[in-house]
């Protein structure tokens, strides 16, 4: 595939960029499609995206429908038929601020006096439509063959929420219709999945107006919730670390020593108690810090690592809130190590492990990304570079690659992100490995050191599930709502045929929970079938089907979520059979 540079030059696309430059180019596109049917559009910015690209829009106070978005599509597949050349051109910055005032386009004046230091600019044309950009694009518009408008959703101008609220809209596109086929069934598939659809239809969370950006837990969504915590709390004690919790509102002098109210302000929701300023935690570590700074410590008792399921707020816009997975209030399964400097390596390394084993509970594959210090950080360039060679060692000598991620650490450290991938093929941001050498500095932390001086301790920070709320909409979607037997807030549905049946069910029901198996009568006047299929739409792991032949031979009539009919069993091999699978969590 050729393409076309903005100084003119045509040449061979390398293969690791084909997709970026073709979804590119369908930005541009896409912006000719909205201008001829819409000619008073502004644009702002069109970038490609992992799986498409977007345009955000000022549209006036014109609102799109569906029928806008299907004739937007239309028009651009009318541009790809008339192949029209792209053709790139640079102009100096008074000619280049000329030409976008004669076009109207004042939201890329504004970004050329943003770029106060460039003395020209570079532009691509396909026919009448013209674009201020870097490029690359491809030769001609009949080069991208296989599109579709997806949606639109606001976005605020360079995503400051005092700016105006533009359109975004999007779109994907592939190499082959094939690809983009596949990619939509995946859609589709993702939308059945939907984690907000299945949260309401199996009575897990609900979320109201009430309360923006706050959920709700239902009876059995507190059951699938205190089921991971608890299985959090088994694997922290195997990994040698103690439980704390620290309180949700502190004073904001603590916000500054730690640096949050000068670096995370925005975010923090604050109060006033007694005339002084205090802030509702968005994070759990300065908390950590105080717990380590009431009593002195010596070298002998680090690393010493502080587990909290800390409930943290912070404020997110409405825009962005998106079911479980952005809140303004969740739980996050953090842990604060604090530590010598020559213990890093083997720490991160133990993190890593730990990792490694609960990822592997929930069949999800991962891969690392490293990144490294933001242009807006706290501390010397020199404690950054041994953080960041710190992280990198550790989790090279064990074995695992990572993605370099540059200029996307934590204000006070380089991190190892962990991301997962679900049974779609998506990732998620999860785990995070976090090295701080500043907090534990601003906060005069120390222990004693084996020669009877004094050092200052490292603290890491580090999240497996990232927190309760995403990772309870993940593994809903993974699973589609089928939670592993282990997992599941009701692992049995006990189905009597005749009221003959009635009490036996019930005894039968007893003898489950005794056993802590979670279980429910469906006691309805219904039709078996009936049962059968609610309890699969239930995505219940097992139904033990009850009827007089059952209740005269003491035993149960198997059938799985799935359909499948594994017959009549003696009810200690059915306890036999269920309770390995929640102890091996199969």
């Amino acid at each position: 595939m050729k393409i076309i540079y903005k100084d003119g030059t045509v040449a061979e696309c390398p293969p690791e960029e084909e997709l970026h430059v073709l979804r590119h180019s369908a930005a541009h596109i896409m912006a000719q499609a909205i201008k001829r049917l819409f000619p008073e559009a502004d644009f702002a910015f069109g970038p490609a995206t992992q799986n498409g690209f977007y345009y955000d829009v000022d549209l006036g106070d014109r609102k799109l429908t569906q029928e806008d978005l299907d004739a937007i599509e239309k028009e651009m597949k009318k541009i790809t038929k008339e192949n029209l050349p792209f053709k790139a051109f640079i102009l100096n910055r008074e000619d280049s601020k000329k030409l976008m005032e004669e076009r109207g386009e004042k939201y890329k004046l504004e970004h050329m006096d943003d770029l106060a230091d460039e003395s020209e600019f570079s532009f691509f044309q396909q026919g009448e439509y013209v674009d201020m950009c870097l490029g690359p694009h491809l030769l001609y518009t009949k080069a991208l063959k296989a599109f579709k408008i997806t949606q639109q959703s606001g976005a605020y101008w360079k995503d400051d929420k005092d700016n105006k609220m533009l359109t975004r809209i999007n779109g994907v596109a592939f190499r082959s219709t094939e690809e983009l086929d596949a990619y939509m069934k995946q859609l589709e598939e993702a939308k059945k999945r939907d984690h907000r659809k299945l949260g309401k239809e199996l009575g897990l969370y609900a979320f109201r107006d009430e309360a923006p950006g706050f959920p709700f837990y239902l009876p059995k969504g507190m059951v699938l919730r205190n089921t991971l915590i608890d299985y959090w709390r088994k694997v922290h004690k195997k990994w040698d670390y103690v439980e704390i919790s620290t309180p949700q509102i502190m004073r904001r002098t603590l916000w500054e020593t730690s640096g949050h109210w000068d670096h995370y302000k925005d975010n923090m929701y604050t109060t006033v108690i007694d005339g002084e300023d205090f802030a509702i935690k968005p994070m759990n570590c300065p908390g950590s810090i105080l717990v380590y700074d009431l009593e002195p410590h010596s070298y002998k008792e680090l690393p010493l690592r502080y587990a909290e399921l800390g409930i943290v707020h912070r404020h997110e816009l409405s825009g962005a809130l998106h079911g479980m997975f952005r809140v303004r209030c969740f739980t996050q399964d953090d842990a604060h190590i604090l530590l010598a400097k020559d213990q890093i390596k083997d720490e991160v390394i133990r993190i890593a492990q730990l990792f490694d084993e609960v990822y592997s509970v929930f069949g999800l594959p991962y891969t690392i990304e490293l990144s490294t210090m933001p242009e807006d950080h706290i501390g010397s360039v020199e404690d950054w570079d041994i953080a960041t060679a710190a992280l990198a060692d550790a989790i090279t000598s064990i074995g695992k690659e990572y993605i370099l991620n540059p200029g996307d650490g934590a204000f006070y450290g380089p991190k190892l992100d962990f991301h997962i991938q679900d049974c779609l093929g998506r990732t998620w941001q999860c785990g995070t490995i976090q090295l701080d050498y500043q907090l534990p500095g601003r906060f005069d932390l120390s222990y004693v050191t084996s020669d009877g001086g004094e050092d200052c301790p490292v603290m890491i920070h580090r999240v497996v599930f990232g927190s309760i709320e995403r990772f309870i909409g993940i593994i809903t979607e993974h699973y589609a709502g089928a939670f592993p037997t282990w997992l599941a807030p009701v692992q049995v549905k006990v189905l009597p045929i005749t009221d003959r049946a009635a009490e036996y069910s019930k005894k039968l029901s007893l003898l489950l929970e005794a056993e802590g198996i979670r279980t429910e009568v469906d006691y309805r006047n219904e039709k078996i079938g009936y049962k059968i299929r609610s309890a699969q739409m239930e995505k219940v792991p097992y139904m033990l089907v009850i009827g007089d032949k059952e209740v005269e031979t003491h035993t149960v009539a198997v059938r799985t979520r799935e359909g499948k009919d594994l017959g009549a069993m003696e009810m200690d091999a059915f306890l036999e059979k269920i309770e390995t699978e929640v102890l091996t969590k199969k």
